[in-house]
C-alpha cells in the first residue's frame, strides 16, 4: 500500500496542529458540501470526513466524501476519512473494506474491524480514533505495532492520566486531544432520536436531517442533561478548553474541534489566535462564549466530572 499523497499539513506559526473532527450531525447534502467549502479557507491544518454515527444517513455517499477531500487536499488541508463507529452490516463492511483500500488519504479507525483491516493492509499511516476507547499503554503499543501513527485521545481522560499514559510508551506516539465540542459519550444499536418521535429505527424518516447540533435531553427540573444525535449520546453541555490551552500544550501535537450547525470558523480562528499568541487563552474562552450553542465544560480534562467547569485555582 503507497503512502497517502497529502500527510503534510500546512506549516503555521506554532507546532501544535488544528484537527476539525468528522461531521456528527446529519446535515442536508448542499449545507454539507458549503460548510466544507468554508473550512478550506480556514486555519485548521487536518479535516477528518465521513459519516461515523449512522450508516443511514445518506446525504453524501463516500465518492462525494473522497471529492471534498480532494478539494480540501488542493486547498493545503490534510484530509482524513474517518471510518464509521458501530458497524453492523455487511454493507457497512463494504464501504469500510473500499475506505481501507483507497490510497490518498490517511483513514481514522473509530471501530476494531478497521484496525484489522487496516494492519492485514500493511498500512502504516493511519489514525486510532477515539472510539476504540484507549485507556492503557499496553493496547496503545498493539496499535502501534498494527500501524497506527496518531492517537485521538478518548475525550474522557484527564490530562494527568495522558501524560502518565504517554510516558509508559516506548516511543513517541502524536496524539491528538478532543479540544472542543459536544463529547460523543457513548453509541448504541438504538437510535435514540427515532425513538423521541415514537419512530422505529429501521423507520426514521430521516428525523434527524437538519436538526443542526442535536436534540437536547432536560431534566423534570429543566435542566438540559445530553444531546441526543441519532443512535450517539452526546453531553448537553460544550467541551471547551481554550481556557487550558497553556497546561494542554506539552502533552497534545494535535487539538481536535467538533463541527457544529454555526460558528465553526469562528471558534477555530479563536483557537487558532490563541495559540499563535494573538489572544490569551482566558480572552479567546471569554469570546468563545458568544459562538457556542450551550454553557461550557471541561471537568474531564481535570480528572472530575465532565459537566464541570473548572478553574484552577
Amino acid at each position: 500500500m503507497n503512502a497517502p499523497l497529502n500527510t503534510h499539513a500546512p506549516a503555521t506559526g506554532n507546532t501544535m496542529k488544528l484537527s476539525l473532527g468528522p461531521l456528527l450531525y446529519y446535515w442536508p447534502r448542499q449545507s454539507v458540501l458549503d460548510f466544507y467549502a468554508g473550512i478550506a479557507d480556514s486555519p485548521v491544518d487536518i479535516v477528518h470526513l465521513g459519516e461515523t454515527v449512522c450508516s443511514r444517513r445518506h446525504e453524501l455517499r463516500l465518492d462525494d466524501w473522497l471529492e471534498v477531500a480532494a478539494m480540501l487536499a488542493a486547498a493545503g488541508k490534510e484530509a482524513v476519512l474517518s471510518s464509521q463507529s458501530l458497524i453492523e452490516s455487511e454493507s457497512d463492511l463494504k464501504t469500510l473494506r473500499r475506505i481501507v483500500g483507497q490510497g490518498d488519504f490517511r483513514v481514522e479507525a473509530n471501530d476494531f474491524a478497521a484496525v484489522r483491516l487496516l494492519a492485514e493492509a500493511g498500512r502504516r499511516d493511519w489514525i486510532a480514533g477515539p472510539t476504540l476507547n484507549v485507556f492503557n499503554p499496553h493496547t496503545l503499543e498493539l496499535l502501534v505495532e498494527s500501524g497506527a501513527s496518531r492517537w485521538v485521545v478518548p475525550p474522557e481522560m484527564s490530562g494527568e492520566v495522558l501524560a502518565g499514559l504517554r510516558a509508559a510508551l516506548p516511543a513517541p506516539l502524536e496524539a491528538e486531544v478532543f479540544a472542543y465540542g459536544r463529547l460523543p459519550l457513548a453509541h448504541s444499536a438504538r437510535c435514540f432520536t427515532a425513538r423521541h418521535y415514537n419512530l422505529q429505527k429501521d423507520s426514521c424518516e430521516f428525523r434527524c436531517l437538519g436538526i443542526a447540533d442535536g436534540l437536547v435531553l432536560r431534566t423534570r427540573e429543566g435542566e438540559p442533561f445530553l444531546t441526543l444525535n441519532g443512535v450517539q449520546t452526546q453531553s448537553a453541555r460544550v467541551h471547551n478548553l481554550l481556557g487550558d490551552l497553556p497546561a494542554l500544550q506539552p502533552h497534545a501535537e494535535v487539538l481536535r474541534i467538533s463541527p457544529q450547525g454555526a460558528d465553526s470558523r469562528e471558534i477555530i480562528q479563536l483557537f487558532r489566535a490563541a495559540l499563535d499568541g494573538q489572544r490569551s487563552p482566558e480572552s479567546a474562552f471569554a469570546v468563545s462564549a458568544a459562538h457556542m450553542p450551550a454553557a461550557p465544560c471541561n471537568g474531564f480534562w481535570h480528572g472530575r466530572p465532565g459537566v464541570e467547569q473548572y478553574v484552577a485555582m
